[in-house]
């Protein structure tokens, strides 16, 4: 019965509670939808879809949020994010889906396996303009890089709202490269109809919303390790299924 279900419920009801969960922590909803997406339709297409439906819910975030927004870093990302952006379209490369799961699956654990005496910092200059740099390229490849950007944050004293409010603005920027990237690289994928696409942004709002007091409630602390732990079990996740795609096909 459920499987009967249209698209668009599917990516209605995974977006709301994908929103939510980034609206909480600043990330792992992402990463979570396009492991979603991923199961529905081809790589590029689910690029698009998925980039708009999180810069809506990203720009949407920044805009509850904006009192929070530390706007120097977001500067600062777009100055270091834009060469990166210009990089892949040099070669105009799309992964194909067990790619995709692999490099999506890796990006929590290559972040975590940076050391800690690297320090990285969102709120000094230089620390920033690389987080622009190396987050939205990776956000091209693999097609989600909050776990690599929370790398940027998670050890800044920065308060939890002034994190996901000011991650939510430098990812509305990232989503909107990669949705022309990909846009322009389809070549006779199916995308989805416009109802997908409404569906997944009135969810996205939706789940936006409804997590800001969840937010409010959560200490620092609590906000911290919740956020590792679901990014780290999701990105073992899609890094099997992405494993199994690669040694079945």
């Amino acid at each position: 019965m459920l499987a009967a279900l249209p698209l668009g419920v599917w990516i209605f009801g995974a977006v709301i509670v994908t929103s939510a969960i980034s609206g909480v922590f600043g990330m792992a909803g992402g990463l979570i939808l396009m492991l979603i997406l991923a199961q529905f339709v081809a790589v590029a297409p689910a690029m698009v879809l998925h980039g708009v439906t999180q810069f809506v819910s990203n720009g949407w975030r920044a805009v509850l949020w904006r009192r929070w927004i530390a706007w120097r870093i977001v500067g600062l990302y777009a100055l270091g994010a834009a060469p990166a952006i210009l990089l892949p379209l040099v070669v105009a490369y799309v992964p194909d889906k067990a790619t995709m799961l692999i490099l999506l699956g890796l990006v929590p654990y290559a972040a975590l396996a940076l050391p800690e005496a690297a320090k990285l910092d969102a709120s000094r200059p230089v620390h920033a303009v690389l987080c622009g740099f190396f987050v939205a390229g990776t956000q091209l490849l693999a097609g989600v890089a909050g776990p690599l950007l929370d790398v940027f944050f998670v050890r800044s004293a920065l308060d939890r709202r002034v994190v996901v409010a000011t991650k939510a603005a430098t990812q509305a920027i990232s989503h909107v490269a990669k949705v022309g990237y990909y846009g322009a690289l389809l070549t006779g994928a199916a995308m989805p109809g416009p109802t997908v696409f409404g569906a997944a942004i009135l969810a996205a709002l939706i789940g936006t919303t409804l997590a800001g007091p969840l937010l409010e409630r959560l200490s620092n602390d609590q906000f911290r390790r919740w956020t590792r732990a679901i990014v780290l079990a999701v990105g073992a996740l899609s890094l099997l299924q992405g494993l199994w795609l690669l040694v079945t096909r």
